[in-house]
């Protein structure tokens, strides 16, 4: 006879309690879905959760000193152009001249 369901989920609640077993959840964008979608691809894996147990503990490997590297945010770099920079301090020069009053006054320098 078969095992009804509330019995199978009871077994499988009470072993994963004995093992120590906890979810893990997480939320992601798709960017980072697409990631882990081509990380599983090349190493062949069907699941996402072992794709994510594998790696936590390769970079748990690692140790102190390798591990975070690795797990600092990629921080984005923004360089403003010569160009682009000219360009905006001759439009704020602009908008000045036809709103006077809003100009900058500088400290009064003294006569020699």
């Amino acid at each position: 006879m078969a095992v009804a369901q509330k019995d199978r989920s009871a077994k499988t609640a009470a072993r994963r309690k004995a093992r120590g077993e906890e979810e893990i959840r997480l939320h992601c964008m798709a960017g980072t879905r697409q990631a882990l979608a081509e990380l599983m691809a090349w190493s062949g894996i069907e699941e996402q959760g072992e794709a994510i147990t594998l790696m936590i503990h390769h970079l748990h490997g690692l140790g102190p000193g390798g591990a975070p590297p690795l797990l600092g945010p990629p921080r984005h770099v923004i360089e403003v152009s010569q160009n682009v920079s000219q360009a905006f301090h001759r439009k704020s020069l602009l908008m000045i001249q036809q709103d006077p009053g809003d100009e900058v006054v500088g400290p009064i320098q003294r006569e020699r």
